[in-house]
């Protein structure tokens, strides 16, 4: 975990320093999306793939490429048939998470409209396990996630942008994984 955390530091750091492309100011977006959340490893063998919604918020210096994004989940996803089988009771997950991520654009010409980035971070995610009895099961964990997206300018002020990312979420017993696949729009301030 150490080492993942100093990585990212090291490499935001470094592309920092290699910037050679900048804007004329400090770029600030807002935006919302969403889309499908994909189960792994063994967490596909209890959960089916299903939707999330995000909020999110950037931050990009104008003399750097690396910057910062904030941001918050919701993921809700059904049992799958095999985790019904073993507790007929079994209904669905809801995920929440608050993140903050380092994000680091590839440089590309000034006229261009697509902008490639990946990003990378940790937060606190909420798991929350309920039964069609009614009974819930509620802990939150710290976990980590990793992704790459793109940005597509549709006006000045305004883009689109897809993005996926993989979670990890550290519990006792094994991790949660998961794989949100994102789309919604961004607007700069």
């Amino acid at each position: 975990m150490k080492g993942l955390l100093k990585g990212l530091a090291a490499f935001g750091f470094i592309a920092t320093l290699g910037a050679t492309t900048a804007r004329a100011q400090s770029l600030m977006t807002f935006g919302a999306g969403g889309g499908i959340t994909i189960p792994s490893g063994s967490t596909s063998d209890a959960l089916k793939t299903g939707w999330n919604a995000e909020g999110v918020f950037q931050y990009k210096p104008a003399t750097s490429p690396v910057g910062l994004q904030i941001d918050g989940m919701y993921q809700q996803l059904k049992a799958s048939d095999a985790a019904i089988a073993l507790d007929p009771t079994a209904d669905k997950s809801n995920i929440w998470s608050a993140t903050g991520n380092v994000v680091f654009w590839f440089p590309v010409a000034k006229e261009t409209k697509v902008h490639p980035y990946i990003l990378g971070g940790g937060g606190i995610y909420n798991l929350k396990f309920k039964e069609t009895t009614g009974a819930d099961t509620s802990f939150t964990k710290f976990g980590i996630n990793a992704g790459a997206g793109f940005d597509f300018d549709i006006q000045r002020s305004a883009a689109v942008f897809v993005e996926g990312r993989f979670h990890n979420v550290f519990i006792s017993g094994g991790n949660v994984h998961f794989i949100p696949i994102t789309a919604g729009f961004r607007f700069k301030t």
